[in-house]
């Protein structure tokens, strides 16, 4: 009897390119292919999320400015630089 909370497993369908990308991209990364779309289905929900948190504030408050948008650009590219310069080797 397995120990713990085994993972429930899927059993799915993809392109073939998208496979060889896949594969690719979890061998370089150094990473299962599970876990490499464990990760990626992560951010994909997780951009869902924020997209809908999105449309619900913009439902409440009106539609956010060209300003406003151009902030939020300037604050993921700033948010993004951090994030690689933390993942570098030393």
């Amino acid at each position: 009897m397995p120990r713990g909370n085994p993972s429930p497993k899927l059993a799915i369908t993809i392109d073939p390119e998208i496979h060889e990308d896949i594969l690719a991209a979890s061998a370089r990364e150094g990473v299962s292919v599970s876990a490499w779309i464990t990760t990626a289905a992560r951010e994909a929900l997780l951009r869902r999320k924020g997209l809908a948190a999105v449309a619900l504030w913009e439902k409440q408050h009106g539609r956010l400015t060209a300003e406003e948008m151009e902030e939020a650009r300037r604050s993921v590219r700033r948010q993004l630089r951090m994030s690689r310069a933390m993942r570098r080797p030393a």
